[in-house]
């Protein structure tokens, strides 16, 4: 009887594994799936993603499963890893493959992730190899996790303004039932049948201008005039990024000229905006100040001792629901005991601190450095603030009335009058006005405060910042590593299964590395971490 998600078929030629072990390398990774890929990824891993005879695959999920795992590891093409598969005999031992097989059409992996990415489980074979981990007992008795992210960039090009809309009308167009006859009458600025871009002279501002005007009204008239009707997901996603890219990166022109209804190229930028109809998901993603990239943000909680990762997610890269803080907490949300846990300023927002101390772990947070109001002169922490007894005390000695929290952001304030401040020699390195110094205090203040004089003047939380953050970097270096700085496909989703797969292979070669081993049906460790 053919198990549902099992193969029925049969290897050709001889068992690589069987008859040419000696020539797979000891202790690599193809040597450890080649022995124990069946228990790592049992049949019925998969049973549920081909519910029917009618689905069962023509190649078994546990080779499949494991050529995902190689292909992650060496940051691989689905046409590369077919190669592989088909002339290394590393590769055909590691997967169960004969002598002379073949291996498969490289779009049946692309079909095998979408499997995967549909299913209840996505992330089953990040999870296959966590539950390696947990049965080993590696990380017994390791109290530490460290968060860190990195962005990766996207797999498209970035689109200008022109671009964007005219491929969103285009999609419009061919996606949604009667659009293009509305098109005929109602878009004129561009022929969205030919290929390529408008042709204007693109030096001259004024054409550019007036282009952008026309694009954004075809666009705008394309949306108002289609009817109404019942759309499928791809038609409602082509209208709606439609109404997405003719808003975000236009505003009202200057209608000085008695003209009105015209639109230019806003002069600020939209947050969150989308760089590429091609991948709507990629944004601008700002790691520091003065650089930027386009792409997507990966976030890992790891292990510092042992280097292995505990959990992964890779976002957009902008807004706030995607800020590291946020995601850190969901990084951790599994985890059952109080951990130091460690992390850059990222990571430490008032909300996250209040959320992870309140679930009892001790926080090794770099906290972000006050900025002054007068250049070089005081900050909030030069105040003495007694948020209990609502008063603040000012560098003088001068002291205000905390007043209770007002607004939305349950912010406290104490006002230190003009009259207060006459006369004060340290007056300039405290404000510019001339009116009443106000200080404002925010929510969680006393825990921010306490954060900041910790990692300042307490040696024994800047030596353990200083010994168990910086691992956390070469697991990131890790992930980039072989080419995977950019990456291979479109969408969150996609990116996110493919972030997964990369650390579990990792960190299944982080564990042969240490000594993985399986007696008596266990799994368990010949040497120490190290």
């Amino acid at each position: 009887m053919v198990v549902q998600g099992e193969w029925a078929g049969e290897t050709v030629g001889p068992d690589v594994w069987e008859s040419c072990r000696e020539l797979i390398p000891a202790g690599s990774v193809f040597a450890f799936l080649a022995e124990h890929r069946g228990v790592l990824f049992p049949a019925e891993m998969f049973a549920d993603m081909y519910p029917s005879a009618n689905g069962r695959p023509s190649m078994p999920p546990q080779v499949l499963a494991a050529a995902v795992v190689l292909q992650s590891l060496h940051g691989l093409s689905d046409f590369e890893t077919v190669q592989e598969l088909r002339c290394d005999l590393r590769w055909k031992a590691a997967c169960g493959l004969g002598l002379h097989d073949t291996a498969f059409d490289p779009s049946l992996l692309s079909y095998f992730r979408r499997r995967l990415a549909r299913s209840a489980r996505p992330h089953r074979i990040f999870d296959a190899v966590r539950e390696v981990v947990r049965a080993t007992g590696v990380l017994r008795g390791k109290h530490r996790r460290a968060l860190d992210s990195a962005v990766l960039d996207d797999a498209v090009a970035t689109q200008d303004t022109v671009t964007q809309l005219v491929s969103a009308i285009r999609a419009v167009i061919r996606e949604v039932p009667q659009a293009a006859g509305v098109a005929t009458g109602q878009c004129t600025a561009h022929d969205y049948s030919s290929p390529g871009k408008p042709r204007i002279v693109w030096n001259d501002e004024e054409a550019r201008a007036a282009l952008v005007d026309a694009l954004v009204g075809d666009a705008l008239r394309l949306l108002g005039h289609l009817p109404e009707q019942n759309l499928g997901e791809k038609a409602a996603n082509a209208v709606g990024l439609l109404a997405l890219v003719a808003g975000q990166d236009v505003e009202p022109a200057d209608d000085s000229d008695g003209r009105d209804g015209r639109w230019r190229i806003s002069r600020g930028t939209t947050s969150e905006r989308v760089v590429s109809t091609v991948d709507p998901d990629s944004r601008h993603i700002h790691k520091t100040r003065s650089h930027y990239q386009d792409g997507f943000k990966a976030h890992l909680a790891m292990e510092p001792e042992t280097g292995l990762v505990t959990a992964v997610e890779l976002t957009p890269g902008a807004g706030p629901a995607h800020h590291e803080a946020v995601i850190g907490l969901g990084l951790l949300a599994d985890e059952d005991r109080p951990l130091d846990v460690l992390g850059d300023t990222a990571y430490s927002t008032a909300q996250a601190r209040a959320a992870l101390t309140e679930a009892g772990h001790r926080l090794f947070l770099k906290p972000a450095p006050l900025r002054p109001v007068v250049p070089g002169g005081f900050t909030l922490d030069d105040f003495a603030i007694d948020t209990a007894g609502n008063t603040v005390v000012c560098p003088r000695g001068e002291t205000a009335e905390l007043r209770p929290p007002s607004g939305m952001h349950q912010q406290r304030k104490a006002v230190f009058t003009a009259e207060q401040c006459v006369g004060c020699e340290l007056r300039k390195r405290c404000t510019k006005t001339r009116a009443d110094r106000i200080v404002t205090i925010r929510p969680h203040h006393d825990l921010m405060a306490e954060a900041r004089r910790q990692a300042s003047t307490d040696p024994g939380w800047q030596d353990t910042y200083r010994r168990w953050r910086p691992p956390v970097e070469r697991a990131v270096a890790w992930l980039a590593h072989r080419g995977n700085r950019r990456l291979r496909y479109r969408g969150t989703i996609a990116n996110n299964t493919w972030l997964h797969h990369r650390a579990a292979a990792l960190n299944l070669r982080r564990l042969i590395n240490l000594g993985l081993t399986r007696a008596n049906h266990t799994w368990h460790l010949n040497m120490a971490p190290g």
